[in-house]
C-alpha cells in the first residue's frame, strides 16, 4: 500500500484529503504544520507528500526545498496563489506539481496518479543512452560519464522524453503535452525552469551542453 503525507493546517482540507486517500487505498499520514511534517517524513518516509504552501510557522516553500534536499519524494504543492510567478516560485523550490485552491478531489486524485506512476521502476528497465550520458529507467539514476547525479520526477521525465528523441527538435507544447499531461498556460516558463535544472546537473563539471534551446520552437538533445 502507497503512503501519502498530507501536510496541511487546515482542517477541513487535511481531513477531506485523509478520507478521500484512504477510501482510494492509500495509506494516509497527516501533519498539521510544517515541523511536524518535516518530522513524520523523516520517521516513516512517504512515497508522496501533499503540501499546502500557506501555513504558519515552516511555510510550504521552506519544508518543500527540505524535503527535497533529502530525498527525492513526489511532491504535490497545493495554494490559493494562482499566479504564473507563484507557480514557478513553487516549482523552484522543489514541488513536482501544483494545484491551485479551491481543486476537485478527482483532479488531484489524477495528479496523484500520475505522481506515483511515474516514480514506479520500469517493468523492462533498460539504459537510454545519449553521448556519454546514460538514463537508467530501473533505478532512474543519471549519469554523465562516470559521474552519478539524482534526479526529481519531473526532472526524470524531462530526462527520459528527450532522451527517447535524441536530435529531434521537440516544441515546447509536445513537452507539456508529454511530460506534465496538461496545460500550464503559454505564458508559463515551468518549462525552461525545469530544462535550466537538468542543465545545472548533466553540466556540473563543466560537461559540454547537449540539451540545447532552438528560438522559439523549443528544445533537442544533440551534441554541438
Amino acid at each position: 500500500m502507497e503512503h501519502i503525507l498530507v501536510i496541511e493546517d487546515d482542517p477541513a482540507i487535511r481531513d477531506l484529503l485523509r478520507r478521500g486517500l484512504t477510501y482510494e487505498n492509500y495509506k494516509v499520514t497527516t501533519a498539521n504544520d510544517g515541523a511536524s511534517g518535516l518530522a513524520s517524513a523523516r520517521d516513516n518516509p512517504p512515497d508522496l507528500v501533499i503540501l499546502d504552501w500557506m501555513m504558519p510557522g515552516l511555510d510550504g516553500l521552506e519544508v518543500c526545498m527540505r524535503l527535497r534536499a533529502a530525498s527525492n519524494v513526489p511532491i504535490l504543492m497545493l495554494t490559493a496563489k494562482d499566479s504564473v510567478p507563484d507557480r514557478v516560485l513553487g516549482l523552484e523550490s522543489g514541488a513536482d506539481d501544483y494545484l491551485v485552491k479551491p481543486f476537485a478531489f478527482p483532479e488531484l486524485l489524477a495528479r496523484v496518479h500520475a505522481l506515483l506512476r511515474r516514480t514506479q521502476p520500469s517493468s523492462k528497465p533498460e539504459i537510454l543512452k545519449y553521448s556519454d550520458l546514460q538514463l537508467d529507467t530501473g533505478t532512474r539514476l543519471a549519469k554523465r560519464g562516470d559521474r552519478q547525479f539524482e534526479l526529481t520526477a519531473k526532472e526524470y521525465d524531462l530526462l527520459e522524453y528527450l532522451m527517447r528523441n535524441p536530435r529531434q527538435v521537440l516544441t515546447r507544447e509536445q513537452i507539456l503535452d508529454r511530460v506534465w499531461g496538461y496545460d500550464f498556460g503559454g505564458e508559463s516558463n515551468v518549462l525552461e525552469v525545469y530544462i535550466r535544472y537538468l542543465r545545472q546537473k548533466t553540466e556540473a563539471n563543466g560537461e559540454p551542453r547537449l540539451i540545447h534551446t532552438v528560438r522559439s520552437v523549443g528544445y533537442v538533445l544533440r551534441e554541438e
